[in-house]
């Protein structure tokens, strides 16, 4: 056997002695023991010996790189630390993603460095716990660490020796000993706030994120590599990498605080009134503050927690998620009531009527001998009305302007997508069927592939973003209604814009009438069709008594924000057939 295959027998029996330190009952699988580097690196594994991954409660381990800092006799100390971070911290991605936010937050201009960050606060936690409460030997493997030069290590870092620092202070230890400082008094100073950080905020320890990031800022403001030095550390980048982003759009009430540097927080130094944090704000970090990220940060947060996403996919789950408080039921019609079939009796089968409509044991009990159109008999139905009315859900087209005067979805947050994304999910929620179209200029035009229920290609659509002229496809609305079966289920006509929707009026490219197409498309939908326009109050728009006048329901608002509650009067008044009542 390799060194590395006896190692995974040993580390195979470590592991229910390391979980015993937390508990036996937790939802991890057995450790993942990698017996090359190229395996690991298949699981995601690099720059690190151990990793967690959080959505599918794994552990990685890379052995060669264990038997490299000599620590084949730590696999307790290294499987329990990895079990704090399913345990402890960050305990769940939705947690991963507010830790990496309060990082964030504490480093401006510098945030691409918060995942290293975020992983070696959670460290702390984690170590300081298994170090005193459980005796484990954590300090022995940053003495293995620092002893390896290859390891990433580097003497010279201060944030590493700011770091080392720390854990000196939490357990105790000479200065130096692991390689902390000796002599520096703000290198001294710095590691005491973060040992306190790390006390004081145990049971909150996302209060304590946003501090200690700003205690080490300017450690990588001095050093942008600083954090390079702490790369053997790195064992939750991938934590998140699989996970569905839960909450992440919303920022939480203690988020959106003011960051406090630990020199300046009364229950870290004991000076002045105590800041009110403590168990009623931890309970508060769990719930939404209402107030929105921008998608380009929810973008950067995901990215920083390991869940990689191209562009259009983090903007769909953005709006999404933004857009779910706000669902109700959508279009449906009542129509007569449904009808259910009752036999009334038995009357003869006759030659020449189907044969399934033989009822064998009617025939059979008239006479032993069948003899087809003599003996032969069949049930007859009667239709009585059911106890249940029959709904017929209504389409939705929906156009959605992205002119040069609206904003890029992926980049702020665009209201016209969200309240898009608010109307056309309540709309696949009621079982009706959607057409969304996103339009510019001409020739920029993005559609879904007809009335469709994928919610996927309709976010899409909904997502995107041109910023260039103003000019509405009135080709597309022509071509959609033409020709419409009359069988075909009734559409209602939605139009998000501003007062660039007066170009739906103009001559399309054949040289029709934009007042045509628009008055043909109304009667061919039977649903009506709704205006939701941005227009200043004291806006005069000559077109608007026509519009009405041929059937269009105008509702204007003056800010965008006032979109989200259109989009919910908007299905609420006039499609939510499970409401008692009609709002108004």
């Amino acid at each position: 056997m390799t060194a590395e295959e006896q190692l995974v027998e040993k580390w195979r029996a470590d592991w229910p002695i390391a979980l015993s330190h937390w508990s036996r009952y937790t939802r991890l699988r057995d450790p993942n023991l990698c017996v090359t580097s190229v395996e690991a690196r298949e699981e995601g594994l690099t720059g690190s010996f151990a990793m967690i991954r959080l959505v599918d409660k794994s552990v990685v381990i890379d052995l060669p790189k264990v038997i490299e800092y000599k620590l084949e006799d730590y696999g307790v100390e290294i499987l329990a630390h990895e079990i704090g971070h399913h345990v402890l911290a960050p305990a769940t991605p939705a947690d991963h993603f507010r830790v990496i936010a309060r990082i964030r937050k504490g480093l401006p201009t510098l945030e691409s460095h918060a995942p290293r960050i975020a992983n070696l606060y959670t460290d702390l936690l984690i170590n300081d716990r298994l170090a005193r409460q459980e005796g484990l030997r954590m300090a022995d493997i940053y003495r293995k660490i620092a002893a390896v030069s290859a390891g990433g290590h580097k003497a010279d870092s201060k944030l590493w020796v700011f770091y080392m620092g720390i854990y000196e202070e939490l357990w105790s230890l000479e200065r130096g000993d692991i390689g902390g400082p000796t002599k520096d008094a703000r290198l001294l100073g710095d590691a005491w706030l973060g040992a306190r950080i790390v006390r004081v905020y145990a049971r909150d320890w996302l209060v304590g994120a946003s501090r200690f990031a700003t205690l080490v800022l300017p450690y990588l403001v001095d050093d942008a590599e600083a954090t390079a030095a702490a790369a053997v550390l790195a064992d939750t980048g991938s934590a998140g990498a699989g996970s569905e982003p839960v909450g992440v759009s919303t920022i939480d009430p203690d988020e959106s605080e003011p960051v406090i540097h630990p020199s300046e927080d009364p229950a870290i130094t004991g000076v002045g009134d105590t800041v009110a944090t403590g168990p009623q704000t931890a309970q508060q970090s769990g719930q939404s503050g209402g107030q929105r990220r921008e998608p380009f940060e929810y973008g950067e947060i995901l990215r920083a927690s390991g869940v990689n996403l191209d562009p259009a996919d983090v903007a769909a789950r953005y709006y999404r998620e933004q857009a779910l408080p706000h669902l109700v039921g959508f279009p449906a019609r009542k129509q007569k009531r449904s009808s259910e079939l009752q036999i009334e009796g038995i009357e003869p089968w006759e030659m020449g009527d189907p044969l399934d409509e033989i009822d064998w044991l009617a025939t059979l009990t008239q006479s032993p001998h069948t003899i087809p159109g003599v003996t032969t008999a069949r049930r007859v139905y009667g239709e009585e009305p059911g106890e249940f009315e029959k709904t017929e859900p209504v389409d939705l087209d929906l156009y959605v302007d992205s002119s040069g005067s609206m904003p890029n979805p992926r980049q702020r947050l665009s209201y016209l997508t969200l309240a898009g994304t608010i109307i056309a999910l309540s709309a696949l929620r009621a079982g009706s069927r959607v057409q969304a179209t996103l339009w510019s200029s001409k020739n920029q035009v993005m559609t879904t592939p007809g009335f469709i229920r994928d919610e996927n290609a309709i976010l899409a659509v909904l997502t995107g973003f041109f910023g260039g002229g103003t000019a509405f496809p009135i080709h597309k609305m022509r071509d959609t209604y033409a020709g419409r079966s009359a069988e075909a289920r009734p559409v209602h006509i939605l139009q998000i814009s501003d007062d660039g929707i007066s170009t739906m009026f103009n001559f399309d490219e054949k040289g029709n009438s934009g007042w045509d197409i628009s008055a043909q498309s109304l009667r061919a939908a039977r649903g009506g069709g709704t205006m939701a326009l941005n227009l200043w109050a004291g806006a005069k728009s000559p077109w608007r008594e026509r519009a009405e006048a041929q059937g269009w329901v105008i509702e204007t608002v003056t800010r965008f924000d006032e979109l989200v509650d259109f989009a919910r009067r908007f299905a609420k008044r006039n499609y939510d057939h499970t409401a008692k009542g009609r709002a108004r």
